[in-house]
C-alpha cells in the first residue's frame, strides 16, 4: 500500500514537473490548453472595450469648438442633418453596423541585371631593370601592373497577392472626439465545432459617412485596423511548436 502510495506522489510531482515547465516556456497557456482537452473553446465575455488592458483614448489634431447658433423664429438648427430624430449613431454607447468589403490584388514583377567587365594592362616586361635583377629568383611575372576584374548581379523580385474579405460586424462609439467624429470597436466570435473565428474592427469615422439604415463601409475608417484570424484545435495545428518559434528566433542562420 506504501508503494502504491509513493507511486502516485511521485506521479502527481511529475505532472506537477511538466506542468511548471511548460508555464515557463509557454507563459502558462499550456495549463489553460491541457484543461481545455476535449471541450470546445470557451467564447470571450461581453465587456466593455475602454476597461480592457492597453486601451488608450485616441487623440487626434481638432479644430476650435464652435458655438451652435439658432435661427430666430426657426425650429432650425444651423448643423442639424434632419429635421426629425436622427437614428443613427451619434453618441458613446450607440451601436452601428460595420460593411467590411476588402477586395486588394497586386502582381508586382521586377528584375534587375547587372554586369561589368575591367581589365589592365601596362605590357610592361622589364621595369627598370627587374628582370635582370629577378631573372634567377624568378619571382615577379613576365608582365608588371596587370589587373583584371570581373563582376556581375542578376536579381528577381514577384508579388502576386489577392485577399478578399466580405462580413458585417456590430461596433460600438467608444469615444466622440471634440470635432464630432466617433471612435467606433467591434468584435465578433464564431464557433464552429472546435474552431474560433474572430473578426475585430476599430477606428475613427464620420458621421456624415454613415448610412440612413445606420451603417459604413470599411473603406471610410480612419485609422482603421481590421483583424481577422481564429484559434482552437486546426489553428494549433498549424502552428509550430513554441521549441522551433524560439530556436527560429535565435539561430542565427
Amino acid at each position: 500500500m506504501s508503494s502504491f502510495s509513493s507511486a502516485s506522489r511521485l506521479r502527481r510531482i511529475a505532472i506537477s514537473a511538466l506542468l511548471l515547465a511548460s508555464c515557463a516556456l509557454g507563459g502558462c497557456s499550456s495549463i489553460d490548453r491541457l484543461s481545455q482537452i476535449g471541450e470546445q473553446p470557451k467564447l470571450s465575455a461581453i465587456d466593455n472595450p475602454t476597461t480592457q488592458p492597453g486601451y488608450k483614448p485616441v487623440q487626434m489634431p481638432m479644430p476650435k469648438p464652435e458655438v451652435a447658433s439658432y435661427n430666430p423664429n426657426s425650429l432650425w438648427r444651423n448643423g442639424s442633418r434632419a429635421f426629425f430624430k436622427d437614428q443613427r449613431a451619434h453618441q458613446i454607447g450607440d451601436l452601428l453596423t460595420v460593411t467590411v468589403n476588402i477586395t486588394d490584388k497586386a502582381n508586382l514583377s521586377n528584375e534587375t541585371q547587372r554586369s561589368r567587365t575591367a581589365k589592365e594592362d601596362s605590357g610592361i616586361t622589364d621595369f627598370i631593370g627587374s628582370q635582370t635583377v629577378t631573372q634567377p629568383l624568378k619571382v615577379l611575372p613576365g608582365r608588371l601592373l596587370t589587373t583584371d576584374s570581373t563582376s556581375s548581379a542578376d536579381g528577381k523580385g514577384s508579388v502576386n497577392r489577392t485577399e478578399a474579405l466580405q462580413t458585417n460586424v456590430a461596433a460600438v462609439v467608444t469615444q466622440v472626439l471634440p470635432n464630432g467624429n466617433l471612435v467606433v470597436e467591434g468584435k465578433q466570435e464564431i464557433r464552429v465545432n472546435y474552431e474560433i473565428r474572430e473578426l475585430v474592427v476599430a477606428g475613427i469615422v464620420r458621421p456624415e459617412d454613415i448610412q440612413s439604415d445606420n451603417t459604413i463601409d470599411s473603406s471610410k475608417i480612419a485609422q482603421a485596423r481590421i483583424a481577422y484570424g481564429g484559434r482552437g484545435q486546426i489553428t494549433d495545428v498549424q502552428q509550430p511548436r513554441y521549441g522551433q518559434q524560439v530556436m527560429d528566433v535565435l539561430l542565427p542562420f
